[in-house]
């Protein structure tokens, strides 16, 4: 059984180190609680509604938070997820690090899929979805619009994710999306999945951990900051499998005479 905590919190647009003080003030009474596993929502650090040229002054600063959080990791024992504005080449992404307790980065994914506006500001990351191993468990990650599509679950999935997890700046107007799609991808994968989302600017919060029988098992409030604590069993992973064998009726259609076809 793993204890883990959500962080959903409010960033001051372009005040890193003020934004930096605060998420680690709240992962701290989150340790208190006996988190071994802390995730941050997408774009924490930065906010979200700031022009190319501010991202990129901005990125620096926002990458120097990623090497105090191993530190941090190390000295806590904790398992960090961190996104943060990365720079290379000219490129910005919206990237996190997956840390260990040893304070060793063991992943950096890149937003694969980008929304509206940040089409014109990021770079889209590479579309390769490989689950990490940490101490903790086998872990895949993505990024808010990454999992409105279900083939990166499913590519997750196959490769032995247990969880997937899903930094977040999740609108008001999408929050209908935000409730479903959730609920969806663990129900299709029989995962569980963790939505970390943020609130104002027009966020709608409710960030949610999900069982894999695409059950919420609990839930952030849309309109304040909150800490969402939980615990993680990934038996349930093959409990939920057992009675729905959704994984083992998919390889069955791939191998041959199975019922599957694409085109005529």
């Amino acid at each position: 059984m793993i204890k883990a905590a959500a962080i959903q919190i409010h960033s001051v647009p372009g005040q890193v180190e003020q934004n930096f003080i605060h998420a680690v003030d709240m992962m701290k009474r989150a340790r208190r609680q006996g988190a071994e596993f802390i995730i941050l929502p997408e774009l924490w650090s930065t906010g979200y509604y700031l022009d190319k040229q501010t991202f990129a002054s901005l990125a620096a600063s926002t990458k120097d938070t990623i090497e105090q959080f191993q530190k941090i990791a190390f000295e806590w024992q904790v398992v960090l997820i961190v996104p943060f504005v990365e720079s290379e080449k000219g490129s910005l992404f919206i990237s996190l690090a997956v840390i260990e307790k040893t304070g060793l980065i063991l992943k950096t994914y890149r937003k694969s899929f980008l929304w509206g506006r940040e089409q014109k500001i990021f770079t889209a990351g590479k579309r390769q979805y490989v689950p990490v191993d940490t101490s903790i468990g086998r872990i895949g990650v993505l990024i808010c619009y990454d999992i409105e599509f279900p083939e990166p679950s499913r590519l997750l999935t196959l490769q032995g994710a247990q969880i997937i997890i899903v930094p977040s700046v999740w609108s008001i107007p999408a929050q209908s999306r935000w409730d479903i799609q959730l609920p969806a991808r663990a129900l299709d994968n029989t995962v569980f999945v963790l939505g970390v989302n943020t609130i104002n600017e027009g966020s709608c919060g409710k960030s949610k951990f999900v069982s894999p029988l695409g059950n919420i098992l609990c839930e952030s409030p849309g309109d304040t900051e909150d800490i969402l604590i939980f615990n993680i069993d990934f038996d349930k992973i093959q409990e939920t499998r057992k009675m729905i064998p959704y994984l083992e009726e998919y390889d069955r259609s791939l191998t041959p005479g199975g019922n599957i076809n694409v085109g005529e």
